[in-house]
């Protein structure tokens, strides 16, 4: 029998064989100069370039990056470490086939359902759900299982726990055979067919100390110390495992990564305490994980007959797979909050006025009007809004509904296979009900849903009681400014990613995650007073016009643990803010046209600045200050204070067409309030006028854009 020792280095020895013949085939194929590089990253190959803080372009330079540092980690003389740094060359190797892949195919080698590599914009859209623990853990499955019926349970369990599923090998076709839908956005993804796809999700972990970490790429060991403390991912490997995958196995060990398997030491499997754990039972795969990886999943019971989890957020419902839709722009279609007192509040209870779905016709639109009464001793008025926000994740939350939209704008589908498992509007009720009641238990003490479908009556309560409450929430929401408020607030959430970074949000500046308001901040306050979300008074006014306080500087300071001095609120140039790394926005200075270009993180192509937002977002993140470069959330764009020390709303120049349609309404109602200026949108070059500098300065003069007459950024 093999020594685990032996198991380890014959699995590295074959990998690397692998990857050896795999550059070879694309050097003969393609010559030495031939671009090598995965789709839509900044960091080249990422592990590598994690792992030694070198990047490489070409295929001549994958073949002696192979050679010569890869190599480097296959070393034999202390047993206990190089079993580790095998591993690691492993996982090396096995991204260095993957990127053959890519290089003789000119792009992604794959066809659905396999992804392989996750793009940069993937990782930091991984990063709000991972650092909220929406997404409490990730979970690398290897090979099929014992029958394709005990795998995609597994996954399905692992899915419903809002766990980040990941897939290698045979487990994909025992999904596909079950018919399981798989794809990012249900955060079931599958990485390839192949061990060596395995290199993706390795990937992942890498780039997330890259981005929200702030590690020097060449830090080995400040590379695993951040995976393993930060990164709660572990790998379930199905018998029988071969020499490659227990050498795979090393190399997620020494990330942090425990291994459980149903392989047995009669086959040569190795016991290793809280590193290799053998479970002979797969239905107790996900304990074992769970427990192994230290990973709590916080369980609400709910009666409903389907899955729910943040898992289904991003499921879409096609319209032939559609039993009924509730549509705002065609019905009357709102969705409310109001605070009552707790008297005039019957708990958990229910009332349906009109037809439930099982009434509707197949594939009809209807009205619908869903309304929750909260009351308590801490309720304030103005955690309205806030609780009614989530009515979208609670809604998405649901397996086989469909929500988009807010407020009196909302859409929602119902698929036939929910309505077939006996979803009904009451279900709706104890969704929010129950998490109402669960996430907001310090508010709300009593709560009671209405729902309304009876065309008459949605139109009535709309127009006498919808309506009026949104006008006076805008009301309010307009009054509320940065000077006429006496505290902002921190966001730390994101530290248990990127340690030194702090958000101060203000009512006019939000989270640059887009997600935490001001009035978020201060609900999350009330609800957690120890929480992420602490008081900043505003004593020491230093600059009105940048926004320097000494109070905020000492909050930034106690809350980066001394990693900040110094912070301002309304400048690019001076202190900026700094950035965790999964903004929706990173905003930079065009130095051709004395302005700024700002890309969100969906947007893939490249900009004026010779970068796309991968490059532009590798430059700033992990709690840095990076003058000249700013994450900020999209709605603040539209800010009176966005850039106030530089010139403003003004400065920019540029903006992806999606980004500037989807801000242009406010963007515009700002700059005419500030400038006078009407329609600026339409000054603003987007891609499909400009991708480079030459081109966006003869639009920006053709238009007489305001910061070509500015005072110089640098």
């Amino acid at each position: 029998m093999k020594t685990l020792f032996e198991r380890v280095f014959a699995g590295n020895d074959e990998m690397y064989a692998l990857a050896e013949k795999a550059v070879a085939e694309a050097v003969a194929k393609l010559g030495p100069d031939a671009p090598a590089t995965f789709g839509d990253t900044a960091y080249s190959l990422p592990c590598f370039y994690a792992m030694t803080g070198k990047k490489i372009a070409t295929v001549g330079e994958a073949k002696a990056a192979l050679e010569n540092e890869i190599r480097a980690f296959m070393t034999r003389n202390n047993r206990t470490k190089d079993i580790f740094t095998s591993g690691v060359a492993t996982a090396l190797s096995a991204e260095m086939i993957e990127l053959m892949k890519w290089a003789t195919h000119g792009g992604c080698p794959y066809e659905e359902p396999v992804m392989g590599h996750f793009t940069d914009a993937q990782v930091r859209e991984l990063g709000v759900p991972l650092v909220t623990r929406d997404i409490p853990g990730v979970a690398v499955i290897i090979g099929p299982a014992p029958s394709a019926e005990e795998g995609v349970a597994l996954v399905k369990q692992y899915q419903e726990q809002g766990i980040f599923v990941t897939l290698v090998g045979g487990i994909i076709d025992q999904c596909v055979q079950q018919g399981l839908a798989m794809g990012f956005p249900r955060r079931i993804v599958a990485l390839g067919h192949e061990l060596s796809s395995v290199a993706h999700v390795v990937s992942v972990a890498l780039r997330a100390a890259l981005i929200f970490g702030n590690k020097e790429p060449g830090d080995y060991e400040g590379m695993w110390r951040y995976t393993m403390e930060r990164v709660f991912a572990f790998v379930n490997a199905f018998a029988p495992v071969d020499d490659m995958t227990v050498a795979c196995g090393a190399g997620a060990i020494q990330l942090g990564f425990p291994v459980v398997t149903n392989d047995t030491e009669e086959n040569n499997m190795f016991r290793v305490p809280k590193s290799i754990i053998i479970q002979p039972d797969v239905s107790q795969f996900n304990a074992t994980s769970l427990e192994a990886r230290d990973i709590k999943i916080k369980i609400t019971k709910m009666d409903i007959p389907v899955a729910f989890a943040s898992a289904f957020e991003g499921e879409i419902v096609r319209r032939g797979d559609m039993q009924v839709e509730f549509d705002g722009s065609r019905k009357t279609g709102l969705e409310l909050v109001r605070m009552l007192d707790a008297s005039e509040i019957e708990d958990h209870k229910f009332t349906l006025i009109g037809p439930d779905v099982d009434q509707m016709d197949v594939g009809s639109k209807n009205d619908f009007v869903i309304v929750a009464e909260v009351g308590g001793r801490n309720m304030q008025s103005d955690f309205e809004s806030v609780f009614e926000r989530k009515f979208h994740a609670y809604i998405n939350c649901m397996e086989g509904v469909m929500h988009t939209g807010q407020r009196d704008m909302i859409r929602i589908r119902i698929s036939k296979s929910a309505f077939e498992n006996g979803l009904r509007l009451k279900h709706f009720a104890e969704v929010l009900y129950t998490k109402l009641k669960s996430d907001y238990d310090a508010v709300i003490d009593k709560c009671q849903v209405t729902i309304i479908t009876d065309p008459e009556a949605a139109a009535k309560y709309r127009h006498e009681v919808a309506t009026p409450a949104y006008d006076k929430r805008d009301e309010r929401l307009l009054s509320l400014t940065d000077e006429n408020v006496d505290v902002f607030y921190t966001c730390i959430l994101c530290q248990s990613f990127s340690p030194s970074h702090v958000c101060i949000v203000t009512p006019e500046r939000l989270g640059l995650c887009g997600a935490v308001s001001w009035l978020d901040a201060k609900a999350t306050n009330e609800l957690d007073p120890n929480g992420p979300c602490q008081i900043v008074t505003k004593g020491g006014l230093i600059d009105e016009n940048i926004g320097r306080w000494e109070d905020v500087n000492a909050a930034v300071n106690k809350y980066s643990q001394g990693a900040l001095e110094s912070v301002t609120l309304y400048s690019i140039m001076e202190d900026p803010m700094t950035s965790c790394g999964c903004f929706e926005c990173i905003c930079g200075i065009e130095p051709f046209s004395n302005g700024v270009v700002i890309v969100n993180r969906e947007h893939a192509g490249m900009t004026p600045l010779g970068m796309t937002f991968s490059e532009m977002a590798s430059m700033t993140g992990g709690g840095v200050q990076t003058p000249g470069f700013m994450g900020h959330g999209k709605h603040f764009i539209a800010s009176k204070k966005f850039m106030k020390a530089e010139g403003g709303l003004e400065r920019i120049v540029w903006m992806p067409k999606a980004l500037k349609d989807q801000v242009a309404e406010k963007v515009n109602q700002s700059a005419k309030e500030l400038y006078g200026i009407e329609n600026f949108c339409d000054m603003i070059g987007d891609e499909t006028i400009a991708e480079d500098p030459e081109t966006l300065m003869t639009f920006l003069t053709e238009k007489g854009h305001p910061a070509l007459g500015l005072d110089p950024l640098m």
